[in-house]
């Protein structure tokens, strides 16, 4: 029983080469399930990786893609360094050319003398068979089983061609759909060459000491807590903490952003960043299945592998759409003749041409080489988007809600006033506030902390027990066995009646866009903190792109109160500003919004917005390269702490969108426009698989068109 059980929970990983089309992948993942003791199976077309839950060899999974030369390698296997084969130097496609050279040789046996001409009807023969042979094989077996895919339509149509004597044409349609195939596969290994580059941003292998001793060593055999030598012009291969020396780090392959960062001791650098400058030595903080771009590429393959709903109905469209294809096919052949006095092979020709025309593969590929590409683009760019369902999303945005602090302010207040009353001394005011402050996570109290060390004031001056959060108003701990509290106004006009001077000097201070904070007892204010934090650079500029771009209205969602929230809003030039709202309340904000504009999405850090985050329509996160939470919690994770790269995700998810859009009636519409075609018999065999791969084209190619949008 026990062993059955570590069967059913056994999971292995690996990389797939050769994949090259998604029927391909379908038949492959179900293959996979044949085998009796696998559990389950997660194929990612996108990433080109698979997950086999129970047991299996990797001789077992090689025979289940033999069908498409599908290599399976283990993802724990070291990456050998992939050697690139050209395009024209792939086997198959070699034989594509081969068949091509036949076909053209058949063609001009039939131009010299004609189409009975038994040499190139023999030419055509050979074309056929050697540019056919491994759709042959597969399209036969399909036949047998009654699985109708593409293969299965085409192997029909190719045979029934031959049969009625149409040798030419049926060459034709092999060599074509050959190379459409090729094309295919070459713009997937295209659109998954972004994840590729993420893999070999970071080095393979690092200088590290340990006692006196300096190795080379493979990143795998680095341990936490080694110290990694780098030196200036290296790439640092692990994630860790500055122990000695400073330098300006380029840190683009993470957060996208390519004006180089100083860093210092005790600053944090990530793995497959650019020491531009000085000598650094580095405490490794994380195993190199841990680093923040294993995660990242983690993220962007799981991401790749999460269906669109596009894509999930273009799929369950496909799986009535190809037996539907073979039934009008089969009607066209036997109505006219049987019933109307139809010609037989007149009418067969025709319906060989629809199943030709009716090939879904143009339709099937037309959301996933879409979302690859764009999911990949972003991920260089230094945005995470973590499916293609939130890429959709995202290009449906009407409405963008932002947090305040952290996101469109800098998010490092600095306290700039402190006023005192009953004759309390401001550093008894600030240590209170301090001792108090110290449990609390709130950026504030950050800033009354630095304050406090300033003026010279120690921690061991002042010491609060019982220290107590009130959510969104403040906190209070008890000091010198006295209770104290710290906190917006709102919290001490619940404990006492505040008055009118002090309620003019608050007021004052928020016109100004400052947070105003009280210190005092349940019976007294002893004293008044004002801290200002400063707006962002490009906060007023973002907000003006994304309103360029289509973006019906701004918000922000700030806890502060509404004088602050004015100010900040009146700066940045956001369009709406709801204040003094607790994480409920922004919350409800958020659903209120989603009722009256449908789309809607929050920005925040990916930690106090996290209610929020999750009811949008899209959950935004700033700053993933510096926390798991926002990579965790956000549907899409800017990794720079900045919004700058935000018109650039919703103009790509835009862009996204519409090319989606574009495929999928660009695909239907030639296959609509080919079928009208057979009515007044205008339909070849050629047209028909030409306006196949024509579509197939469009599509790749209009796909491939994300990766040109920038900043």
């Amino acid at each position: 029983m026990m062993e059955e059980k570590a069967l059913q929970n056994s999971k292995e990983t690996y990389r797939l080469q050769g994949l090259s089309c998604t029927n391909c992948a379908a038949k492959f993942e179900k293959n996979i399930r044949d085998i009796q003791t696998v559990n389950e199976v997660q194929l990612n077309f996108g990433a080109s990786k698979i997950t086999v839950y129970g047991e299996a060899t990797v001789e077992q999974l090689e025979a289940a893609g033999a069908f498409d030369g599908i290599k399976v390698i283990p993802e724990k296997q070291k990456r050998d360094v992939e050697q690139k084969i050209p395009f024209w130097q792939k086997r198959e496609n070699r034989n594509t050319m081969i068949s091509l050279f036949f076909l053209l040789l058949g063609y001009i046996s039939v131009y010299r003398y004609d189409e009975e001409y038994f040499p190139a009807i023999l030419l055509f023969g050979v074309s056929i068979i050697v540019g056919g042979y491994p759709l042959f094989k597969v399209g036969i077996r399909n036949l047998f089983k009654l699985e109708f895919d593409m293969k299965t339509l085409m192997t029909v149509a190719i045979i029934g061609a031959a049969i009625i004597g149409e040798w030419g044409e049926g060459a034709v349609v092999v060599f074509l759909f050959a190379l459409s195939e090729a094309l295919e596969g070459y713009s997937m290994d295209k659109a998954r060459e972004s994840i590729r580059s993420l893999l070999d941003i970071a080095p393979k292998k690092a200088t590290v000491r340990r006692g006196t001793e300096e190795l080379e060593l493979d990143v795998e055999d680095i341990r936490i807590n080694d110290i990694l030598l780098i030196k200036p012009g290296q790439k640092i291969a692990m994630d860790g903490e500055v122990v000695k020396g400073q330098s300006s780090i380029n840190q683009s392959t993470i957060t996208g952003e390519s004006i180089p960062v100083l860093k210092v001791v005790g600053d944090e650098v990530f793995a497959g960043t650019l020491n531009e400058e000085g000598a650094l030595e580095v405490r490794v903080t994380k195993r190199v299945e841990d680093t923040t771009i294993a995660k990242i590429i983690h993220l962007v393959e799981e991401a790749q592998a999460e269906r669109a709903p596009t894509q999930a109905f273009i799929d369950k469209f496909a799986k009535y759409y190809t037996p539907a294809i073979m039934v009008i096919a089969l009607l066209i052949v036997l109505i006219p003749p049987l019933f109307l006095g139809g010609d037989w092979s007149e009418w067969i020709y025709r319906g060989l041409a629809v199943l030709v025309v009716g090939c879904p593969c143009a339709l099937v590929i037309s959301t996933p080489v879409a979302i690859v590409t764009a999911i990949g683009n972003a991920a260089k760019m230094g945005v995470l988007i973590k499916g293609g369902i939130h890429l959709e999303e995202a290009g449906r945005l009407n409405v963008i809600a932002f947090d305040k602090t952290g996101t469109l302010t800098q998010g490092t207040p600095e306290v700039t006033d402190i006023h005192n009353f009953n004759g309390r001394a401001e550093e008894e005011i600030l240590g209170i506030s301090m001792a108090i402050e110290k449990y609390s996570q709130h950026p504030l109290a950050s800033a009354v902390m630095r304050k406090a060390e300033q003026q010279g004031i120690f921690q061991a001056d002042y010491h609060a027990e019982d220290f107590q959060s009130i959510t969104g108003k403040g906190a209070k701990a008890t000091i010198q066995n006295k209770t104290y509290f710290i906190g917006s106004p709102s919290l001490f006009e619940e404990l006492m009646v505040v008055s009118q001077g002090t309620n003019e000097q608050i007021k004052d201070l928020q016109t100004q866009g400052k947070t105003v904070m009280l210190v005092g007892t349940g019976e007294h204010i002893i004293g008044l903190i004002a801290v200002a934090d400063q707006v962002r650079e490009s906060s007023k500029r973002v907000l003006q792109q994304l309103e360029s771009i289509g973006i019906k209205k701004t918000i922000m969602l700030t806890g502060d109160n509404k004088a602050t929230g004015q100010a900040i809003g009146k700066l940045v030039g956001i369009n709406e500003v709801k204040a003094e709202l607790l994480p409920q309340d922004k919350l409800e904000a958020i659903k209120s919004l989603r009722g009256e504009y449908g789309k809607v999405a929050m920005v925040g850090d990916g930690v106090n917005d996290a209610p929020a985050l999750a009811s949008a329509t899209v959950g935004i996160a700033m700053g993933g390269a510096g926390t798991d939470t926002a990579l965790e919690t956000a549907d899409i994770a800017l990794m720079a702490d900045d919004l700058e790269k935000l018109p650039y995700t919703i103009k790509l998810s835009r862009k996204a969108l519409a090319i989606i859009k574009q495929n999928i009636l660009l695909a239907l519409g030639l296959k609509i426009l080919a079928l009208l075609l057979i009515i007044p018999g205008w339909l070849t065999l050629w047209m028909a698989i030409l306006a196949d791969m024509g579509a197939t084209l469009i599509v790749i190619v209009n796909s491939l068109r994300l990766l040109k949008v920038r900043k």
